[in-house]
């Protein structure tokens, strides 16, 4: 296992890693509709950068974002999502320079301050065992506020992608055409996010494009996320 220090690993950090394998979600977050997520919160949140990470032994991947082309991976140790798994919990710096609680390793911090990194916000993604994989991120070059609302929505929004992840697996698993399933589903998903894309443009115009994102905003964005959920769930079974 690389050398990172304990308080970077969770406690079950060996089954973590023998079930991230076991799942491919590399291969699967890289699909069509988990891109689909990831430009949704960088639309939604107003901030240029957004990507889904797996957090590997040595390395952390972004199998798909938007913002940042070409960042495929870099060392978990100059990671910031290597936090939020480390902690089991969401993570937000309104500002990467000023603020370490909870505290940003060197590494991490020398690496955000490369990238210019001032705003991050990652709530963590789950495999189908409910495990930690990585996190759905947002990425802005300059400080924001960042809301409890605000933060409740992308824990939802990570959440869906979690479930999206343990359904298509359910559905891959299926021995009558269980990945004519699946396609039927990504299909039913990609028609779903996008006339939540379509609110969220009217309601970013509408608002004047202000951050942090109004309450209201969020509410009418929420209920539509529950829609997303309750396609999820007519799938699970």
């Amino acid at each position: 296992m690389v050398n990172l220090p304990p308080s970077a690993l969770p406690n079950d950090e060996y089954a973590r890693l023998l079930a991230l394998r076991s799942f491919e979600v590399l291969a699967a977050l890289a699909e069509p509709v988990f891109e689909e997520f990831v430009a949704l919160a960088a639309r939604l949140f107003q901030v240029p950068i957004s990507l889904l990470s797996v957090v590997e032994e040595a390395d952390v991947h972004y199998p798909t974002n938007v913002g940042m082309p070409g960042h495929r991976r870099q060392p978990r140790a100059e990671a910031l999502c290597s936090t939020a798994i480390a902690l089991g919990r969401a993570v937000v710096y309104h500002d990467v320079t000023l603020e370490h609680h909870p505290p940003i390793p060197a590494e991490a911090l020398r690496a955000a301050e490369q990238n210019h990194v001032r705003f991050y916000a990652g709530a963590l993604l789950l495999l189908p065992d409910h495990r930690p994989l990585g996190t759905l991120c947002l990425v802005d070059r300059e400080p924001r506020p960042f809301t409890p609302d605000e933060q409740r929505i992308l824990e939802l929004l990570a959440s869906l992608v979690s479930h999206t992840l343990a359904v298509r697996q359910l559905c891959r698993a299926r021995p009558n055409d269980g990945e004519g399933q699946w396609t039927h589903l990504s299909a039913e998903l990609h028609e779903e996010i996008g006339a939540l894309n379509a609110l969220v443009r009217y309601l970013n115009a509408r608002n004047d494009h202000e951050v942090p994102v109004p309450k209201a905003f969020l509410t009418q964005v929420e209920g539509r996320l529950q829609d997303l959920q309750a396609v999820l769930d007519a799938h699970r079974f």
